[in-house]
């Protein structure tokens, strides 16, 4: 256990992409410009660091990095090759010494070669420009806003900043993505296409601004066609990044401790000996226990507000049938204001919006973590465990794929070698086996646990309603001959077993509770099926492509479940 909460602090991520020949006279007005932004995201988010992330290319990547350590903000270099390679590219020893030393105050992230050797790299343009490219997407892939020092001009040169800018949009790059695995989802709104523009101008090509632009225009550009560009941030995408502030306040004020899913088994974990797999778990660990946390406040609340909505209801009865309980009526109403304001306390603070936020995210960490130690990589070279999760919700969801995104990013530059120590990591602690329980136990001995909770609740609600109907025949056949105490006895129980009847039926309704049990079967035989095709797999290949559907399948099981629950907020019970 820890109990350090700032380690499990989201930032907002800024990529940097733009031109490297930027002009002297402009630069002074640059780094002011985009020191501003920085500022003013700190402003709006202030329980949200900053992290840069850049390639460290001579020009704005440099600019953007030294306005970042000047803020105090974290740095994050992508090299698009070993960086003995990409010094090669400075020409100047005053150049090459401002590189290491922005690397030594950076983590540094080199990416794995594509299909040429480093001489390759070295000596063909082409493939060169290709590992340029393939670091600006990446950039582009784990940033939350893309930051262009541009010229706004179109240009097809392979990685240039115009194409970065395009693939920041649409997902695609000329000469390196041209197709993208895509589907239905590629029409909704999307959370990681937003760019902020300050325009410059070239010194090479000697080129100002695309008009109608001027040196140091400011916009933030986004593919939405009725606002392309705007003067300040959309809502929608401010929204999104107020919930991963919202994320970073809970972290400092309820998260005590926290676990993570490499500390289950640390010395299985330490055979696979893959760090950048560890803070995806840490992750993991930190949303756990604040789903946790509000998973308990909300259950609270409603036991709280259905069985005051039964002492609501008992004090009306009482006062309506017996003569003489005038004060019944001061109960009645303290029961229900205690009640609706329990009801408005729970929905001001969004005791259920976080919990099922929280847990949605802490299950796609999940599938995150145990893909990325067995090995399961994503589609091509631009698509990652978070890209299409609860894209078909509301953008405001958004901020969960930006979580993810943040914890994958060391792992994606370096994903965890193919062996098998990982891929039997993740089977024996994602599914499980006799000696370790995993989710298929948690699944099974679940459905059971519900099974069982509501049949004692629907057996409640009947003998509820079906005595109360005992006595209203009671009433009807002997009401003559009843001693008047035992009659008003009976008028009382007459009317609070339906009720006590409603409320049992009104809160099972309310918690889902027989769809949630459908969904634990559901996923019990999802994971059995996956043991047992584990169990028939003969090579390793196999048995990673059943990882990858078994995690396809949990994380549309999570948008289904957050999708049943997202109304079912606490409200006052009525009766």
């Amino acid at each position: 256990m820890r109990s350090d909460p700032g380690a499990h602090v989201n930032p907002l991520v800024i990529g940097v992409t733009g031109h490297r020949d930027l002009l002297p006279s402009e630069t002074d007005e640059l780094y002011a410009r985009t020191r501003a932004l920085f500022d003013e995201l700190s402003r709006r988010f202030p329980n949200t660091p900053l992290r840069v992330m850049s390639a460290l290319a001579e020009g704005a990547d440099r600019l953007a990095a030294h306005v970042a350590l000047e803020c105090g903000w974290d740095l994050q270099v992508v090299l698009p090759m070993p960086a003995d390679d990409y010094r090669q590219d400075f020409l100047t020893t005053e150049s090459v010494a401002e590189f290491d030393a922005l690397c030594a105050q950076a983590e540094v992230l080199s990416l794995e070669a594509g299909s040429p050797d480093n001489e390759a790299l070295i000596t063909l343009g082409s493939a060169r420009d290709a590992q340029y490219a393939r670091a600006g997407m990446f950039i582009s892939a784990h940033c939350h806003i893309l930051l262009a020092l541009w010229d706004g001009q179109p240009s097809d040169r392979l990685g240039g900043t115009a194409q970065i800018i395009y693939f920041q949009h649409y997902d695609r790059l000329p000469g390196i993505a041209e197709s993208v695995p895509r589907s239905s989802l590629f029409l909704t709104d999307d959370e990681s296409d937003l760019v902020y523009h300050i325009a410059c101008s070239r010194k090479q090509t000697n080129s100002t601004p695309a008009r109608p632009l001027t040196p140091m225009d400011t916009r933030w550009l986004t593919t939405d066609p009725d606002f392309p560009s705007l003067e300040s941030m959309p809502e929608r995408y401010v929204r999104v990044f107020a919930r991963m502030d919202e994320f970073n306040v809970d972290a400092r004020d309820h998260l005590s401790n926290g676990y993570s899913l490499t500390e289950l088994d640390p010395e299985g974990f330490a055979v696979i000996g893959h760090p950048s797999i560890q803070r995806i778990g840490d992750m993991f660990g930190a949303t756990d226990v604040l789903a946790d946390h509000y998973q308990r406040r909300v259950n609270q609340t409603l036991r709280a507000i259905y069985t005051l909505a039964v002492l609501t209801g008992l004090a009306f009865i009482l006062y309506s049938d017996l003569v003489g309980l005038h004060p019944l009526i001061y109960a009645f109403l303290a029961f229900l204001l205690i009640n609706i304001s329990l009801a408005m306390v729970a929905q001001r603070r969004q005791w259920h919006r976080k919990y099922l936020d929280y847990r949605v995210l802490a299950e796609g960490l999940r599938v995150q973590f145990y893909w990325a130690v067995a090995g399961v990589r994503g589609e091509g070279q631009t698509k990652f465990a978070y890209d299409n999760f609860l894209r078909q919700r509301d953008m405001e969801l958004g901020w969960i794929r930006n979580v993810m995104r943040v914890a994958g990013t060391p792992n994606d530059a370096h994903p965890a070698s193919l062996q098998e120590a990982g891929l039997q990591f993740a089977i024996d602690h994602w599914i499980g086996t006799a000696d370790e329980p995993g989710q298929l136990d948690y699944y099974r001995v679940k459905a059971k646990q519900r099974s069982r909770a509501n049949r004692l609740t629907d057996g409640l609600a009947l003998l509820c309603l079906w005595s109360g109907i005992c006595v209203a025949i009671i009433l009807a056949v002997f009401t003559d001959t009843l001693a008047h105490g035992f009659r008003d006895t009976l008028v009382v129980l007459m009317g609070v077993l339906p009720l006590i009847a409603g409320v049992a039926e009104a809160y099972t309704r309310r918690k889902a509770d027989r769809e949630l049990t459908k969904q634990f079967v559901f996923m019990a035989h999802v994971f059995a099926n996956a043991r047992r095709r584990l169990d028939e797999a003969t090579t390793n290949a196999d048995r990673r492509d059943v990882l990858k559907g078994l995690g396809d399948a949990a994380l549309t099981e999570h948008a289904e479940w957050i999708l049943i629950h997202r109304e079912r907020h606490p409200e006052p019970a009525g009766f």
